[in-house]
């Protein structure tokens, strides 16, 4: 028979148990280990969600993407939709972005940072050329169909395009420091490049008749910039940039354009009102031809 010593051990014991001994429940509530409100532990051991953001394939030295230096600058990067002179999406674009030298994006931020004290901003449709667009457009020229003509250049035969310098076998975009651009006005209410219209609504190529460039607005595409008196890469006299006969509103958009952008580096191609190169043309590293991603 145990004596009374044992059997007081033995309650003590169950006693102890029954309190709180190991993996048992707590006096007041549920096990600690579960209890994340109190001590975290646990919580702080979930790992966090892996970021699955695509990084962005590594630039060539000496050039950067826009948005990295002035993200304020809209962006409608036009050669990576089927809206241009040619009617499809150019080789070489396989992304959406702005990519020039880093001294063209610098300069190009202060540009629109002096529009902004006017309530006035910049949006690109071209920076940073791969030569593989500059052989497509070549191609284009001298075998491709015309099924864009009438929107981009209604008045001027494809075959003369080299000639007029509409297009070239050699372009100056592909050194990274010439860019095509337009004047936009800025929110009220905010300066970012989100609150500034961008277009990626256009008309239908196959819907006859497409809107001619070199028409007075409200009779061409709206390409939802300030009025410049053509629309973007229009392919004609019109689209020079001291051309006479445009709208008093347009000229004097295209004056402001040129003004700010020259006080700040950038010289004009006379035959295009949106062209501009950075001037003196920073040389970048050398470089094979690399596609816009």
């Amino acid at each position: 028979m145990p004596s009374l010593l044992t059997l007081a051990a033995a309650a003590t014991l169950l006693g102890l148990a029954a309190f709180g001994g190991c993996g048992g429940a707590t006096p007041d509530g549920p096990d600690v280990a579960a209890d994340t409100s109190r001590t975290g532990l646990v919580a702080d051991a979930v790992p966090a969600a892996p970021d699955t953001t695509p990084a962005r394939p590594r630039l060539p030295d000496g050039f950067v993407r826009l948005d990295s230096i002035a993200p304020e600058i809209a962006q409608e990067m036009r050669y990576f939709t089927a809206y241009n002179f040619v009617g499809q999406r150019i080789d070489g674009y396989n992304a959406a972005t702005c990519i020039l030298t880093t001294q063209a994006a610098r300069a190009l931020r202060l540009v629109d940072d002096d529009l902004a004290q006017r309530g006035l901003g910049l949006k690109v449709y071209d920076c940073y050329r791969p030569q593989a667009g500059v052989d497509h457009f070549v191609r284009w020229a001298r075998n491709g169909e015309r099924t864009m003509k009438e929107g981009f250049y209604p008045t001027e035969p494809a075959e003369t395009l080299f000639r007029r310098g509409y297009i070239a076998t050699r372009s100056g975009h592909t050194r990274g420091s010439t860019v095509d651009l337009t004047l936009v006005r800025r929110s009220p209410t905010g300066s970012t490049s989100a609150s500034i219209k961008t277009t990626d609504d256009y008309p239908d190529p196959n819907a006859r008749p497409l809107p001619r460039c070199d028409r007075d607005r409200p009779d061409r595409f709206d390409d939802g910039d300030l009025d410049m008196g053509t629309a973007f890469d229009c392919l004609s006299p019109r689209a020079a940039t001291d051309v006479a006969g445009i709208p008093p509103a347009a000229r004097r958009n295209r004056d402001t354009l040129r003004s700010a952008m020259r006080r700040r580096g950038f010289d004009n191609y006379s035959k295009e009102w949106w062209h501009y190169t950075l001037r003196p043309e920073p040389v970048p590293p050398p470089h094979g031809p690399f596609p816009v991603e």
